[in-house]
């Protein structure tokens, strides 16, 4: 008798195990991942397209920082630049850097992500977050500024480096990529067990790790959400995952790449978005990296204007998205 039950409980540990395998190292699914274009015709459409984005936010109660920022000069401009702000984060913190291309004759558009810019920073919202949204969403604001400029960069930091990275990969009519620090993985996350992490995010039930333990909800501007959630943080894996497998079997389809990345981040894992780029390269894709050294002691958002490294940052990140906008030209 004993002998069955330790024999049934050796076969349900096995089921268990097999089970919990099968769930952790399943491949992601990217079936619903598509870009499917529709790009402004005109400079009155992508007004048009940009009023119609305005009056589906309007029923959000969203921060007033947060809402769609557009720097126009009234007309289609020689460029046009997307910038796509990071996880937990809004256009807010873009709207200084927009600002100086702006000045530079850039027509400016920054649009909050999905489920992002949101008033109540301890939403929920934010664990309802899909890689399709973020896929969708990409292809309206790379449609909106085909109307917007002759020539168009799309730039994002992290989450937004990885919808940036996305139109990189699918959308033809983006003339320069870059990605800020893309989130192709983090460093807390061991690079080879990525995808069952995904896995995992995505089958457990959804909880949230604060930014700052000690601080929580006092944390960060308060247009940003001062905490993380693990579903939300799994699909932007998962769209990266995708970017990957499309790139192993496929070259980008933007005309130029430049991938910018901090040697002080301590969030993204900067290893993977090595491998990224030598995935890209391998294509014979124009494809051009900087790195901010460590001893800047940059924090992973060196974007937001809060960091207050805008001295530092902003004077390169402009050098190098214009003179990789000149060289997309040749």
């Amino acid at each position: 008798m004993k002998k069955r039950v330790r024999l049934g409980a050796a076969i349900v540990l096995g089921a268990l195990v097999v089970g919990i395998a099968f769930l952790l190292f399943r491949p992601i699914s990217i079936r619903n991942l598509s870009s499917n274009p529709t790009p402004a015709t005109s400079y009155a459409d992508a007004v048009g397209q940009i009023d119609a984005l305005r009056a589906q936010q309007a029923s959000l109660p969203l921060d007033p920082l947060c809402q769609i920022q557009f720097m126009t000069h009234g007309q289609k401009t020689g460029k046009a630049i997307v910038f796509v702000h990071g996880y937990t984060n809004c256009p807010q913190q873009f709207h200084e850097l927009g600002q100086h291309f702006y000045e530079l004759g850039y027509n400016v558009l920054i649009v909050p992500a999905p489920r992002h810019g949101l008033a109540d920073r301890m939403t929920a919202e934010q664990s309802q977050l899909t890689a399709e949204e973020l896929a969708a969403y990409t292809d309206a604001v790379v449609d909106v500024a085909q109307g917007l400029g002759k020539h168009v960069t799309m730039a994002g930091i992290s989450m937004g480096g990885i919808a940036t990275a996305w139109a990189a990969q699918q959308r033809s009519d983006v003339d320069l990529a870059v990605l800020i620090s893309p989130a192709f993985g983090f460093q807390m996350i061991p690079a080879p067990a990525t995808a069952p992490a995904v896995n995992a995010f995505l089958a457990l039930p959804n909880f949230y790790q604060w930014a700052d333990s000690e601080l929580k909800e006092a944390n960060g501007p308060d247009y940003t959400y001062p905490r993380r959630s693990t579903r939300a943080l799994a699909q932007t894996l998962r769209l990266s995952l995708a970017i990957q497998a499309l790139a192993a079997e496929e070259p980008p389809a933007a005309r130029s790449i430049l991938v910018i990345t901090n040697a002080n981040d301590s969030s993204v894992d900067n290893a993977l978005t090595a491998e990224m780029v030598a995935t890209w390269l391998g294509w014979g894709i124009d494809v051009t990296t900087y790195e901010f050294p460590a001893d800047l002691q940059l924090a992973h958002d060196l974007i937001d204007p809060s960091q207050q490294s805008q001295p530092v940052v902003y004077p390169r990140l402009v050098e190098l998205i214009t003179n990789a906008t000149e060289g997309s030209k040749q």
